[in-house]
């Protein structure tokens, strides 16, 4: 055998090695851990072969009401629209309206019913990288017809998910639309909003999600990017704040544990409990939190004013996250999205690939016995 033919096998063993790493990385098992306590029920809501995502829940006469995008990728396109359902069960999902805006992007949709009216606020975007630019809402009285679409009267600012203490009150986190900025503002009718205070700023802060302790201590968690970067960034993490009524000064820390993108925080039994993105890995030099090449998952988290705490994923890869959820009782019910739960998917792929939406359904007080063996 000459050397050149040596040579050659030697490439050639070289770029089939390459390409069986490529493929194990795109193809490896799901190594999701989810706790087997939580005795966790979980199915498909919507799969039609669309990346669909960014989720949101309500509970409003007498239905569950289920949002979500519906787009081609998870990049910003005019063909994304979100879609309106209702059920009575969670199952069996009744498809009630898709919203619009011609020539834009819209995404990261949540609800707000307040009186008999059904409020969604939505962000729009005309970047393909999914950088929206203002928030705008539309109401209902059903989820079937909506009225035109109206902009928010604090330009730049991209709403979140609003919760109230009273009932009367309501609060909202806000991140401006260039980032390193977080904002609270509050209302009484849903559609008028003044801001309160400032909760954040640097570290290009972004989803910032609140949620209320039984004395009325605001909580609040930002997602901390730090850089833009494709692969991430080392000092990313979870910001973690608190105040006390009326809600101007704020103190806390920063969690390093995950970068909690798509933040979605409830209360139970006078504990603060989150779904949420999480990191499976140690970062490294291609896989910070944040790297469009690592692995993610949807997690359920306790919240505490001084850390994060992770009790279990659920089934989830690729791209997943942005949850909405229902309690009723001590059961919690909620929607988030997912790649193809069979692999582990990097989350660039992830992006590109269809995903369907998942319901879930757990009973709370077991989650809340989880969260006490696990602090």
């Amino acid at each position: 055998m000459t050397k050149w033919k040596i040579i050659g096998f030697f490439i050639f063993g070289i770029i089939i090695a390459l390409t069986l790493i490529i493929a194990l990385w795109f193809i490896r098992p799901n190594t999701s851990q989810v706790d087997p306590s939580l005795i966790l029920e979980v199915w498909e809501a919507v799969r039609d072969g669309m990346h669909n995502s960014n989720t949101d829940m309500v509970y409003f006469n007498n239905y569950f009401y289920l949002v979500h995008a519906s787009s081609p990728y998870h990049f910003a396109t005019p063909e994304c629209k979100l879609i309106v359902w209702r059920s009575t069960d969670c199952k069996q999902w009744e498809k009630l309206s898709t919203i619009q805006i011609p020539g834009e992007d819209i995404r990261d949709p949540k609800f707000l019913a307040i009186g008999n009216k059904l409020i969604l606020f939505v962000l729009k975007s005309i970047e393909f990288t999914a950088e929206p630019y203002s928030t705008a809402y539309l109401i209902s009285s059903d989820g079937k017809k909506w009225s035109s679409l109206q902009e928010i009267a604090h330009k730049g600012w991209l709403f979140w998910r609003p919760k109230t203490f009273d009932g009367k009150r309501w609060y909202v986190p806000a991140y401006w639309h260039e980032h390193g900025k977080a904002m609270l503002f509050t209302s009484t009718d849903g559609t008028s909003w003044e801001p309160v205070s400032l909760i954040y700023e640097g570290d290009r802060c972004d989803e910032t999600a609140i949620e209320f302790l039984p004395d009325a201590t605001m909580i609040s968690t930002q997602r901390l990017e730090y850089s833009d970067s494709w692969i991430g960034d080392s000092r990313a993490c979870t910001g973690i704040r608190i105040a006390k009524p009326p809600y101007t000064q704020w103190a806390g820390i920063k969690d390093y544990s995950t970068r909690l993108d798509g933040p979605a925080l409830f209360a139970f039994n006078g504990k603060i409990y989150a779904i949420g993105r999480r990191n499976p890995y140690t970062p490294g030099l291609l896989n910070k939190y944040g790297s469009i090449l690592a692995k993610k998952r949807t997690s359920l988290w306790l919240v505490t004013p001084e850390k994060l705490v992770w009790l279990s994923d659920v089934p989830s890869a690729g791209d997943t996250s942005y949850a909405g959820y229902v309690i009723q009782g001590n059961t919690l019910y909620f929607s988030y999205y997912t790649s193809d739960i069979h692999h582990d998917y990097p989350w660039i792929l992830g992006m590109i690939k269809e995903s369907p939406i998942m319901m879930g359904k757990l009973d709370l007080n077991v989650l809340e016995q989880l969260a006490y063996t696990k602090q």
